[in-house]
C-alpha cells in the first residue's frame, strides 16, 4: 500500500508536515487501499499563501486565457476518465456504469460548460451614471464532501477559477483520491502555479486554519447542516463570505390523476441514487390516501429491481454505503422508524441477503410514516424511502413544506401545468415537474437550512464576483 505524503500548492508537490496518517478504505472489500498524510497548518498556510500571491495576476488574467485553461483541463479529465472512474468507485463504492455516468462525466461537463458560459458572462453594464463591473472576490477555501466528491469539487473550482479567483481545495478525508487526478490535471493543463491549491486532513482540523487565515476572502462549503453552521460562526468573526449547500429531506408528491406507475418508479430511482447518499435525493413520496395502496406496491416491486453486489460488476444497480459509520447511521434511522410505528414494506436493517461484505443496506421502503416521525423530518443519507399519505393537495404541500430543508423536491400531476402550480407553493431551490432531466446550467442551492448561494451555469460564476460601481462624470 503506497501512502500518499504530499500538498499541493504553488504548483508543486510538497512534503507534508502533518503527523496524521488517514486511511481510505474500500467501503465494498472494507481494506484500506491506501492512506494520505493530514496537512499540518503550517501546509495549509503555505497553500493560502500561493493562492494569495497568485490572485495579483490572475485576477487580471483575460477571459481567453481562463476560457483555454478550464476547456485544457476537461480534456485531461477526459483523457483520463477510466482510471477516474476507478478511482473513485474504489473510495466510494459507486456501480462504475453510474460512476462513469455520474461521478466522472458531470464534473468533465461543469469544466466544459463553465468554459462556454464565460463566452457570453457580462462583466459590465453602464447604469445612469455608473459603470458596474464584477470583480472576483479573491481567495476562495473550497471544502467538499464524499458523496460526489469530484462533481462537488468541479462545482466550485471551475466558476471560481473562471471569476479570477484562486482556490485551496480542502476535500472528503474519506474520498481524496480523486483529488489528486485533478490536482495532476491542472499541472497537465500548464496552469499557472498557486491558483488551484490541495490540502488535506478532517474537516475540522483544516477549517480551523482555512477560515482564520487573512488572506482567504470567501469559504464555499458543502456538507452537513451541523457543519455548516460551525463554519458560518467561525467566519463571522472576520465577516467572511459564506457560501454553503447543505442537507436536505425533499418531497416528490403525487396528485391525484398523475401517472403512478411513472412517479413511483423515479421517486425510487431519485432516492436509491448512490445508495441514498444524494443530498437532493427525493426521500419522502407524499401520495393521496386513496392512491396509497396501488403506490406502496409499486414502490416494492421497483426496490426489488436494485440488484446489490460488487460496484464493478455490471448487474450491480446499489453499492455499499461509504462507510462503517454511515451503514450504521442508517440502519439505526431504520430501527427508529418502526419504532416510531413505520410499517416495513421491504429492507430493514439486517445485512441483505447474500451479501457478506461491505457497508451495504439493504433497499428499503417504510410504509404509514407520519409527517412528524423522525425519518420524514431528519436526513438519513442512505437507500430509505418514507411513504407518506396526504388528504387534500393543501395538506401535501403544507407536509412537503414541514421540514428545516428546503433543496429539492418533485410534483407529479396529470398535466405539467397542475403539476407547476403546485411546484410554486413548495420552498425549495428546484423542484422538478413530471420528471423533467436535471440541468447543469440551472441554479442548484437551497432554501432555509439546505444553505444559501447557488452553484452551475452563469449562476455558480456569480457567486465568486463582487459588485463595483464607477460613478462617472457626464
Amino acid at each position: 500500500m503506497q501512502q500518499h505524503t504530499q500538498f499541493y500548492a504553488n504548483g508543486q508537490w510538497l512534503s507534508s508536515t502533518g503527523n496524521e496518517h488517514i486511511d481510505v478504505i474500500n467501503p465494498f472489500t472494507e481494506e484500506v487501499i491506501t492512506s494520505i498524510q493530514s496537512s499540518s497548518p503550517e501546509d495549509i498556510l503555505t497553500a493560502v499563501e500561493a493562492a494569495h500571491q497568485a490572485f495579483k495576476s490572475w485576477s487580471q488574467s483575460s477571459i481567453k486565457t481562463r476560457i483555454d485553461l478550464l476547456k485544457k483541463i476537461a480534456q485531461v479529465l477526459k483523457d483520463q476518465q477510466e482510471e477516474l472512474g476507478k478511482v473513485i468507485l474504489s473510495e466510494l463504492g459507486m456501480p462504475l456504469k453510474m460512476t462513469l455516468r455520474v461521478q466522472v462525466a458531470s464534473p468533465i461537463a461543469t469544466f466544459e460548460l463553465t468554459a462556454k458560459e464565460l463566452e457570453g458572462f457580462i462583466w459590465e453594464e453602464q447604469i445612469g451614471n455608473s459603470k458596474v463591473v464584477r470583480e472576483p472576490s479573491g481567495v476562495v477555501a473550497a471544502i467538499t464532501p464524499w458523496n460526489y466528491p469530484l462533481h462537488q469539487i468541479a462545482a466550485k473550482v471551475a466558476p471560481a477559477i473562471a471569476s479570477g479567483c484562486t482556490v485551496i481545495l480542502k476535500p472528503s478525508e474519506v474520498t481524496p483520491l480523486n483529488a489528486i487526478l485533478l490536482a495532476k490535471a491542472f499541472e497537465l493543463a500548464g496552469a499557472p502555479a498557486g491558483i488551484f491549491n490541495l490540502v488535506f486532513g478532517y474537516g475540522a482540523s483544516v477549517a480551523e486554519t482555512l477560515l482564520t487565515a487573512p488572506e482567504v476572502d470567501l469559504i464555499s462549503f458543502t456538507g452537513s447542516t451541523r457543519a455548516g453552521k460551525s463554519i458560518m460562526a467561525s467566519a463571522a468573526n472576520q465577516i467572511k463570505r459564506v457560501r454553503l449547500e447543505l442537507g436536505g429531506k425533499s418531497a416528490a408528491i403525487i396528485l391525484p390523476g398523475a401517472d403512478l406507475q411513472k412517479a413511483t418508479k423515479a421517486t425510487v430511482n431519485s432516492c436509491f441514487m448512490n445508495s441514498g447518499q444524494t443530498c437532493s435525493a427525493l426521500t419522502r413520496l407524499l401520495v393521496h390516501e386513496k392512491d396509497y395502496e396501488a403506490v406502496a406496491e409499486m414502490a416494492v416491486t421497483q426496490a426489488r429491481s436494485f440488484t446489490l453486489g460488487d460496484p464493478m460488476n455490471e448487474s450491480t444497480r446499489l453499492g455499499p454505503l461509504v462507510s462503517k459509520v454511515q451503514q450504521e447511521r442508517v440502519r439505526e434511522f431504520i430501527g427508529q422508524a418502526i419504532a416510531q410505528g413505520a410499517q416495513l414494506l421491504i429492507g430493514g436493517q439486517s445485512m441483505p441477503e447474500g451479501v457478506v461484505k461491505g457497508f451495504f443496506v439493504s433497499p428499503t421502503i417504510l410504509g404509514n410514516v407520519l409527517p412528524e416521525n423522525t425519518v420524514a423530518k431528519e436526513e438519513v443519507f442512505g437507500p430509505v424511502l418514507s411513504l407518506i399519505k396526504y388528504q387534500d393537495v393543501d395538506q401535501a404541500i403544507d407536509i412537503a413544506n414541514n421540514t428545516n430543508y428546503g433543496l429539492a423536491g418533485a410534483v407529479w400531476g396529470a398535466s405539467s401545468d397542475e403539476a407547476l402550480t403546485v411546484a410554486k407553493k413548495i420552498r425549495a431551490g428546484q423542484v422538478d415537474i413530471n420528471g423533467a432531466n436535471f440541468n447543469m446550467l440551472a441554479p442548484f442551492g437551497g432554501f432555509k437550512q439546505s444553505g444559501f448561494g447557488r452553484e452551475l451555469g452563469k449562476f455558480g460564476i456569480d457567486e465568486f464576483l463582487e459588485l463595483k460601481s464607477y460613478q462617472m462624470p457626464a
